[in-house]
């Protein structure tokens, strides 16, 4: 993998920024909200919701957070090693591995994150609320319950 590939996979996307407005005696008061995704681009992801009066304040508050609460994830090759489900409030994520030359079936949202973790061949699909902080937190939690077969393994002291 060149260097160029390596920086573009261990940046961060931003997914969502939110203008709220906050009407006062003068006029209007504008405040922005950021969502970022971070990864490394080998198995470490990480997600941050930042709030500021301007969107560069908003985007560095999230990266912060998104770098302070990166986890691993169990990734076998180029996909994930099993199917598995992740749900948070009213969204519900469903992640399928595909195999090699499949490419990333996932809307905006759900595509941030498995690309930040680095897997390049998945099937996903969103059920409920597509609401994009919502859908980070679900497939965050889809990420965390999986596990190879290595990790079985060991857990319960057998070999399969």
């Amino acid at each position: 993998m060149s260097s160029a590939e390596i920086k573009k996979d261990s940046g961060e996307r931003v997914v969502q920024i939110r203008r709220c407005a906050c009407v006062v005696k003068g006029g209007r008061r504008f405040s922005f909200a950021a969502l970022v995704v971070t990864g490394d681009g080998h198995g470490r992801v990480g997600y941050g919701y930042g709030k500021a009066i301007e969107v560069p304040l908003a985007v560095d508050k999230a990266t912060k957070q998104s770098n302070r609460t990166q986890m691993s994830v169990a990734v076998v090759g180029t996909t994930i090693p099993h199917q598995v489900i992740g749900e948070f409030r009213a969204s519900r994520v469903l992640l399928l591995p595909a195999k090699p030359g499949t490419g990333i079936i996932a809307g905006d949202c759900v595509r941030s994150v498995v690309e930040a973790v680095g897997i390049t061949d998945i099937l996903t699909k969103a059920y409920g609320s597509t609401n994009p902080l919502n859908l980070v937190k679900a497939t965050m939690e889809a990420l965390k319950k999986l596990r190879t077969r290595e990790q079985i393994e060991r857990l319960r002291g057998v070999s399969l």
